[in-house]
């Protein structure tokens, strides 16, 4: 894929995803809701992302240098890089958590969810993260000797590869498989479940203006949809580089090359599309990044929010 339309999507993800971080800055400051540091530390992660793996393994190491870095170096920037990803998805979790309890047990929210709580429970998830990618420092060379990727794919050569995969290879990609679409899905499906149901048996209640949980809900159900649908072609493309033999073709080699740049695309995706979706379901978010873009575009200091008495989510 070009250089150009992947820059060009590095600019508009980060730009969305700082403008993210500045409004949900300013909701946290207001009302100190569990669900916006969530989604706070979720805009922050997308941007690691980004940063890492777009602008440092894609664009610096591909177009600008060149060459690959220095092994250590690599291997290094390939545990941010895991850790980044990690972060990305299991952020998530506690907030799936959170409106879980939000919806289902409404009189015990208040005394599980609290903002003291909330930042312990993100520095956990990005610590332990960060411990989670440890493994994949040996991830570069064992991605390189899968089937159709790297020199596996030259002159169809390479068909015992998948026949030497040791445990330790089977262990690390089922794993990450595990670690990025499996378990996430898993807790997202049953504790979504959940939630529909109860939502389902209130909906008169759902309707109401003032209703706490109904804008912060949609927007959750909104990143794990979009999360499950632009995560699985990857997924299932590293299980095929994984257990499928060598293309036998040039041009078999080549597809193959193409659908994994397209998952990875797909991937990448979901790091800059949260923010549209925020615009989308909240009326609020969507006001407060129309008036700073305004102030941007007119060089202007932004005029103060007006925020409602009553409690209502974004």
């Amino acid at each position: 894929l070009s250089i150009i339309p992947t820059s060009n999507a590095l600019k508009l993800y980060l730009a969305a995803n700082i403008l993210t971080v500045v409004i949900l800055s300013q909701l946290v400051l207001r009302r100190q809701k569990s669900s916006y540091n969530y989604l706070l530390a979720l805009a922050a992660a997308d941007i690691l992302v980004l940063l890492l793996i777009v602008f440092v393994d894609f664009i610096l190491e591909d177009f600008i240098l060149a060459s690959f870095l220095p092994p250590s170096i690599n291997n290094a920037v390939q545990v941010l890089e895991f850790s980044s990803i990690h972060t990305s998805i299991w952020i998530t979790v506690p907030l799936t958590i959170d409106r879980y309890i939000a919806v289902c047990h409404p009189l015990r929210y208040h005394t599980v969810s609290y903002p003291a709580r909330t930042r312990k429970v993100i520095f956990a998830v990005y610590v332990g993260c960060l411990l989670s990618a440890a493994p994949y420092y040996w991830w570069p060379e064992f991605w390189h000797s899968l089937p159709g990727v790297g020199k596996s794919d030259e002159g169809g050569g390479g068909g015992g590869e998948s026949s030497r995969r040791t445990v330790a290879e089977h262990v690390l990609v089922w794993a990450h498989c595990a670690t990025v679409y499996l378990l996430p899905c898993t807790v997202f499906f049953s504790l979504n479940t959940g939630i529909v149901r109860k939502l389902r048996k209130r909906r008169n209640c759902f309707r109401l203006r003032g209703y706490s949980t109904g804008k912060t809900t949609a927007i959750l159900l909104a990143i794990t949809s979009v999360f499950a649908v632009l995560w699985a072609p990857r997924t299932v493309l590293i299980l095929y580089h994984f257990y499928s033999p060598p293309p036998t073709s040039q041009s078999a080699g080549r597809l193959l090359h193409v659908l994994t740049d397209v998952a990875n695309m797909l991937a990448l995706l979901n790091t800059g599309v949260n923010f549209f979706l925020y615009c989308f379901i909240s009326k609020r978010f969507r006001a407060m990044a129309t008036n700073m873009l305004r102030a941007l575009i007119h060089c202007r200091k932004q005029p103060k929010p007006f925020y409602a008495s009553h409690n209502f989510s974004i």
